[in-house]
């Protein structure tokens, strides 16, 4: 198999995870017992609870199949993954995001889950989610929690501004929104902080409302870029908030989304696009009083269409109880257990049984707000585009900073995405 690049990062890593055993062989223990490894990438203590949970109920009922729960961590897991699967030591069971299984996907690293699954499963999910999970002609992972992108607004802010409350049905349009941070505006408050530390996922997740798609696959299979007129309406209106209307914070651009949460207690800004599971950092630091809200993002010519990569989990294509390793997948999913990791991660559970639950349907904490968006979520426009973490590092993301903070105009951001990333995109589709 195609050595991928990164190995030397995780090295130390991975080879302590191997040391202390927590990458399972799947073997069978003296008394003929199958033991899996799960390698959980849960970090909230909700999530983290829920999935060792469920592991334990699992190995109650199953004493023929053990499961054995092992924490990894989101910061390394491309190249810890990649080190285990190269070293034979792989997770059976693999948690993951869609966006990050293409490459082992292609490279085999991963089973194609396809005459696995059970039907349950498959009908549950909707289509549009497995896509996030097909490369080529296989499925390598089940996707099951997902988090559309929100607007976490300060209620006081927004009730005395007297601006339209926008809701699900009737949101703001992009030029709407554009006006709407501008009226927020005034003295010690912004009407919006946008977080882009990373700019290039929640630029391509949005754009999709208005249209745009940058990726564009022909008859052949081979991806082009293409910058079009619905690609520059989002990243057009965040430039122009910050460089022509003062609306945005200037100082935001470079945080991640936490960073923004103690000027947003403080009243610094009105609103800040956030993930939907940042709702729970909300309630455990927001101070005594505070009253927020969850609002829709801006709709264009896609309506509320976003791009999201869900988590997914997967099986190694070195396992030697691939079916016993999706029986567990199966169990972990059932929808009253998706619902319990769900609200777990403050996510959205990809199953339509799971999402029906009225736990996820209430107006408290923002739950509703988010599962009104549900279906309006879409794979993510790089979602299978080889070379896209390339593309994103080397071109995107240092043109889209430029672009956001007023360096270089909308004709140089479309030359260099499209001309630039195309020859990146050729290098891995020759």
């Amino acid at each position: 198999m195609r050595r991928l690049p990164g190995v030397a990062a995780a090295l130390t890593t991975a080879l302590a995870l191997l040391l202390t055993g927590c990458a399972g062989d799947g073997d069978r223990g003296e008394d003929g017992t199958i033991r899996l490894s799960f390698q959980s990438l849960a970090w909230q203590k909700e999530s983290v609870d829920a999935n060792k949970q469920l592991v334990r109920e699992w190995n109650a009922a199953h004493p023929d199949i053990q499961v054995d729960y092992v924490q990894g961590s989101w910061d390394n897991v491309h190249d810890q993954l990649l080190t285990s699967f190269e070293g034979g030591e792989a997770p059976d069971i693999i948690h993951d995001a869609s966006d990050d299984l293409a490459d082992f996907a292609y490279g085999g690293y991963l089973a194609d889950l396809r005459s696995l699954l059970p039907d349950r499963l498959t009908g549950d999910i909707p289509r549009r989610s497995w896509e996030t999970t097909t490369f080529g002609d296989g499925v390598y992972g089940v996707p099951f929690l997902q988090e559309p992108k929100v607007l976490i607004a300060n209620t006081k802010i927004l009730e005395s501004s007297g601006v339209r409350i926008p809701t699900p049905a009737k949101p703001w349009s992009w030029p709407e929104f554009r006006q709407v941070t501008e009226k927020l505006t005034e003295k010690g408050t912004y009407g919006v902080a946008w977080p882009l530390k990373e700019p290039v996922s929640v630029t391509l997740n949005l754009g999709l409302s208005a249209g745009g798609r940058l990726f564009h696959r022909g008859g052949d299979g081979k991806v082009t870029i293409r910058f079009g007129e619905g690609d520059g309406v989002m990243p057009g209106t965040v430039r122009d908030q910050v460089n022509s209307d003062g609306s945005a914070a200037r100082s935001a651009l470079g945080m991640g989304g936490s960073d923004t949460l103690p000027g947003f207690f403080g009243g610094k800004y009105a609103m800040v696009p956030l993930g939907f599971s940042y709702r729970q950092q909300v309630v455990e630091q927001a101070p005594e009083g505070f009253e927020w809200t969850v609002l829709p993002a801006p709709a264009g010519s896609g309506g509320l269409a976003q791009g999201v990569s869900p988590q997914t989990l997967s099986v190694a294509e070195d396992s030697p109880h691939k079916k016993e390793a999706v029986r567990f997948i199966d169990f972990l999913l059932r929808p009253a257990n998706m619902v319990r990791l769900a609200r777990g991660d403050w996510m959205l559970p990809t199953g339509t049984a799971a999402l029906a639950d009225p736990s996820l349907h209430t107006e408290k904490n923002g739950w509703a707000a988010g599962t009104a968006l549900a279906r309006a979520l879409r794979p993510a426009p790089a979602q299978s585009v080889r070379g896209y973490p390339e593309w994103k590092d080397k071109v995107a993301t240092p043109a889209l900073q430029e672009y956001y903070s007023g360096a270089i105009d909308t004709e140089e951001l479309r030359k260099r995405l499209v001309e630039d990333g195309n020859r990146v995109l050729a290098r891995y589709q020759r």
